[in-house]
């Protein structure tokens, strides 16, 4: 998120806001949402601001199954 701050304010190369998402999406979530509000970047974007936390909720439910799933066997 500071990268692409940085690069939004030279008017540079920005990451695309689907790579962002994926980020979140494959257990990043927690620092996409630190980042964005460390940094005042996205959080105007309906997308990220209900779109980060849902991923974060579903970080903790795969990274849950996955565990329970590794003890398991």
């Amino acid at each position: 998120m500071k990268w692409d701050k940085e690069f939004a304010k030279k008017g540079t190369r920005r990451t695309s806001e689907k790579a962002l998402m994926t980020y979140a999406l494959l257990l990043g979530g927690i620092g996409i949402y630190y980042g964005m509000y460390k940094f005042r970047h996205k959080t105007k974007h309906t997308k990220f601001v209900i779109g980060v936390p849902v991923c974060i909720i579903l970080n903790i439910i795969c990274s849950y199954y996955i565990i329970t799933y590794i003890i398991s066997h």
